[in-house]
C-alpha cells in the first residue's frame, strides 16, 4: 500500500469515527440538542478537526442521512428483484419504504430533514451533494420498476416513469409522516387501523398505475 493510499484510508477511518459519534448523539438527543463540541468530545477529536471533514453540523447530519440512503437503496434493490412484474415491483418498493421508516426511524427522520430543508446541492465535496446523487439512484430504482411495468403491460403506458416515481415518493413520504406524527391521535379519535391505512394507500397507488 502506497503512502497516499494509506493516508486516504486513515482519512476515511477518521471521517467514519466522527459520523459514528455524531450518529450516537443525534439519535439519542436529537439534531437540535447536539452541539459540535459534544460530537468532538464523543469522537475524541478537537472541534477544529471536525471542520477538516465537515463544513458544519448540517453537513455532518447529512452524512448520517447518506448512510440511511444506502440502506434504503439496498432495500429497494431487493424489492425490485422480488416483484414478478413491473406493477408488483413498484408495490414491493412501496412496502420496503414503509418498513424502512419503521425499522430505521432515526435514519428516516434524518431523511425527512434532508427532504424538507432548503439545501445547496451545487457545492461539491459536501454530504448534501453525495445525498443528492445517491437519492437520484434510489429514485431511479422506482422509475425502473415503472418502466418495467410499462414494458410488460402491467402499468399504463401514458405516464412518464421518472415523473411517476417522484409522485409516488411524495405521496408515500406524506402518508408515512402523517402516520408518524398524528397516527396515535387518529387511532384514538377514529379507531383507525394504522397499518390498514398504509395498505389502503399502497392499494390506491397500485390501482392508479394499473393498465
Amino acid at each position: 500500500m502506497s503512502t497516499i493510499e494509506r493516508r486516504e484510508r486513515e482519512k476515511q477511518q477518521k471521517r467514519s469515527q466522527i459520523i459514528d459519534a455524531a450518529e450516537k448523539l443525534f439519535f439519542e438527543k436529537g439534531y437540535a440538542n447536539t452541539s459540535m463540541d459534544e460530537v468532538a468530545e464523543e469522537a475524541e477529536f478537537s472541534k477544529g478537526a471536525l471542520y477538516l471533514y465537515f463544513k458544519d453540523k448540517e453537513d455532518l447530519y447529512l452524512a448520517i442521512n447518506y448512510r440511511g440512503l444506502l440502506i434504503l437503496k439496498e432495500l429497494f434493490e431487493k424489492a425490485f428483484k422480488k416483484g414478478h412484474n413491473g406493477l408488483d415491483k413498484a408495490r414491493k418498493i412501496g412496502e420496503a419504504y414503509l418498513l424502512f421508516s419503521q425499522d430505521y426511524p432515526n435514519y428516516y427522520r434524518a431523511m425527512h430533514y434532508y427532504e424538507s430543508t432548503q439545501i445547496d446541492f451545487k457545492i461539491s465535496e459536501t454530504s448534501a451533494r453525495q445525498c443528492e446523487e445517491l437519492g437520484q439512484q434510489v429514485l431511479g430504482i422506482v422509475a425502473q420498476a415503472i418502466q418495467a411495468g410499462i414494458d410488460d403491460g402491467s402499468i399504463r403506458k401514458d405516464i412518464d416513469p421518472m415523473n411517476t416515481a417522484i409522485v409516488l415518493w411524495a405521496h408515500s413520504t406524506g402518508m408515512i409522516s402523517i402516520m408518524s406524527l398524528r397516527g396515535e391521535h387518529l387511532k384514538e379519535q377514529h379507531s383507525l387501523d394504522l397499518m390498514g391505512i398504509m395498505k389502503l394507500s399502497l392499494d390506491m397507488m397500485s390501482k392508479s398505475l394499473q393498465s
